[in-house]
């Protein structure tokens, strides 16, 4: 470890599963990092909808993951385990993490690592990891969206929501969106969609069917579950593919599913946190290849809506659940917001 690096930190911990003031700043010792990992100087960490599921106790760690929350990170790599490769001391870097962010130093597999894109700040780029991980791997590996194909992305104001829009965007999708405002619906089609829906005060199902003249999308991209599933599978074009990616409002679903044995449906959905080293790291190389170039050129980018100091980790948990956030909550190591 290099002589700077100090023996302990500050870091972030759940004392008890329970609302925002459960979040807690203690000392704990500098973590080291072992075979195929590097210690990061942490500059900046996002806040993600796990993070709050994980403080709730409705989303734990993986097995022999810090059970400190935090998903994603940047700073500066300060240290180096053994067989690392692709990664120097010195090195910018966002990372994706099993846990663990929100703190002062943390240990990411290297091969989760990623340039910090050129002209981006370490906010920016501590807002990246877990969004553009899941959206490609899901709209795009998993999904194989196409250009021409008119995707349904459901939150389309969140991290996920409007890193989706961009990208189906910029590959060629037709994109609707639904959000909870005007003023959301407005910044949706400012991302690129197409159409915006504001869910308050429009049925979205008719909506979607209304701007396909009944055809239906070819996907949707949904985080709430529950009451939308059978409106999801109704809202979908004949081989529609329906991505699930999160269940805001339930798993326990009872639905009618012969749409989508009529229509010859597919729905299928994954959880980022669990995957193997060798998955992650794949889809890291896709990301470095195929989206940093698009990042660093500005035909796509993260929306930071605020960041607060790390000493606000509550503060920051509580705009996440009011709703009112539109993109990126950002943890900062500067105790200027």
């Amino acid at each position: 470890m290099a002589d700077t690096v100090p023996l302990d930190m500050r870091q972030i911990e759940i004392a008890r599963h329970g609302g925002p003031e459960v979040l807690i700043d203690r000392r704990a010792p500098v973590p080291t990092p072992g075979p195929g990992e590097v210690l990061i100087a942490v500059e900046a960490a996002g806040i993600n909808r796990p993070d709050v599921l994980q403080r709730l106790g409705k989303h734990p760690p993986p097995p022999g993951v810090t059970d400190v929350p935090g998903l994603e990170v940047a700073g500066k790599v300060v240290a180096l385990g053994e067989q690392v490769h692709g990664v120097a001391l010195g090195d910018d870097v966002c990372a994706l993490l099993a846990g663990g962010g929100y703190t002062e130093y943390c240990v990411a597999p290297a091969t989760q690592c990623l340039p910090v894109p050129r002209g981006y700040s370490m906010v920016e780029a501590a807002a990246l990891p877990e969004n553009y991980f899941t959206v490609w791997s899901n709209l795009f590996q998993r999904g194989n969206l196409k250009a021409g194909e008119t995707l349904l992305v459901h939150g389309g104001t969140s991290g996920i929501g409007t890193t989706a829009i961009q990208l189906a965007s910029y590959f060629g999708a037709k994109v609707i969106a639904t959000a909870g405002s005007a003023r959301k619906c407005d910044e949706c089609v400012r991302l690129g969609a197409d159409r915006a829906i504001n869910y308050h005060r429009e049925d979205f199902e008719q909506a979607t069917l209304e701007w396909t003249a009944g055809r239906g999308v070819d996907m949707v991209l949904d985080i709430v579950g529950g009451p939308y599933t059978e409106r999801n599978l109704r809202s979908l074009s004949v081989e529609g593919r329906l991505i699930q990616i999160a269940f805001l409002e339930g798993s326990q679903i009872t639905a009618d599913f012969r749409t989508l044995m009529a229509r010859r449906l597919t729905w299928t959905g994954s959880t980022l946190r669990p995957q193997s080293l060798e998955a992650k790291s794949a889809i890291a190389r896709d990301l470095r290849h195929k989206i940093w170039p698009l990042l660093e050129a500005g035909y796509v980018r993260p929306l930071i809506y605020t960041t607060f100091p790390i000493t606000q980790a509550a503060q920051a948990h509580a705009l996440m659940e009011s709703g009112a956030h539109i993109g990126k909550i950002v943890l900062s190591a500067d105790s200027k917001q």
